[in-house]
């Protein structure tokens, strides 16, 4: 099984558009207005922007946490700064020997989402 699609709740698209272009440093691949839709390719994962979809809290992976939120400066607040919350001792849940770096942001329309880096110490 994989997953294929995510949805998230975007009350104004544009503004949504604007947001996630810059957060995910690419364009968004396909959008349908009406009826209110936005989609991004997250490697071969849809997220969905839509009107209708009730908040989601994203985890999205990131090269660096702190380059992420320089490059979304002005844009989002932060809803928790950046902090190491585990060292992978083992790839059970991410790479050996790097440490899990996360924050958290509130989107363009008001969604929590986490950013993700895996980071040598």
């Amino acid at each position: 099984m994989r997953l294929v699609q995510i949805a998230q709740r975007a009350v104004d698209l544009q503004r949504a558009a604007e947001f996630y272009t810059v957060l995910l440093e690419t364009e968004p691949s396909a959008r349908f207005d009406p009826p209110g839709l936005l989609f991004f390719d997250l490697d071969g994962v849809r997220l969905l922007l839509d009107r209708n979809a009730p908040s989601s809290l994203l985890y999205l992976q990131v090269h660096n946490v702190h380059e992420a939120l320089e490059r979304l400066d002005g844009m989002v607040d932060v809803v928790s700064p950046p902090h190491v919350i585990f060292t992978h001792t083992d790839d059970t849940l991410g790479p050996a020997g790097h440490e899990e770096w996360q924050a958290f942001i509130a989107d363009s329309e008001g969604n929590t989402v986490a950013l993700v880096a895996f980071q040598r110490p």
